[in-house]
């Protein structure tokens, strides 16, 4: 009997049917991507900025990831800051789940983090920034020149020195590099 009310109400078999309580805000352009981020952020709202899944590909390669209890919310700053999403997903099947934009590669001594299209590596050893490459924009060799030979508790946050989607790729994986060897 116990066995059978866990496999009716337990998590297991939530997970098993895709029940999720994250939501998915989809927009035509990066640019709306970013200003709904910075927007959620400042508000509380903890969000986090995927890829798209497969089936919801459409405007942007990028979606930002929401707890759906906080939908109404989430949708009135929106609306008021002048940035509703072109759709509002929920993620309830496992088709749906955003997908990572982040790809790690661990070389021995070096550790390179891809966000979208950009790459940053670093030196493990004493955390110097060795290599800025990827994007097409025209502020990767400003970013590149800025950034590589700092360490990088040191290093200007990327965001700070560009305004395109190449600098804010960047960022992203400058954050995730940050994560994962904290000083």
């Amino acid at each position: 009997m116990i066995g059978f009310l866990r496999n009716l109400f337990g998590k297991k078999d939530d997970a098993k049917r895709g029940v999720s309580e994250k939501g998915l805000l989809l927009y035509h352009s990066t640019g709306e991507v970013i200003r709904a981020e910075t927007l959620l952020k400042e508000a509380g709202v903890a969000v986090a900025v995927k890829g798209p899944p497969p089936d919801l590909r459409q405007g942007c390669d990028m979606v930002i990831e929401f707890p759906l209890l906080e939908e109404m919310r989430i949708r009135e700053l929106l609306e008021q800051a002048g940035l509703a999403p072109m759709r509002v997903a929920a993620a309830q099947d496992h088709l749906l789940e955003p997908v990572s934009l982040y790809h790690v590669k661990d070389f021995g001594d070096y550790l390179m983090v891809r966000a979208a299209n950009m790459k940053i590596t670093m030196d493990k050893r004493d955390r110097r920034i060795v290599n800025v490459s990827g994007g097409g924009c025209p502020d990767v060799p400003f970013l590149a020149e800025t950034l590589v030979g700092k360490v990088l508790d040191q290093a200007p946050e990327p965001r700070s020195l560009g305004r395109t989607l190449c600098g804010y790729s960047l960022q992203l994986a400058f954050e995730e590099l940050r994560r994962r060897c904290p000083g």
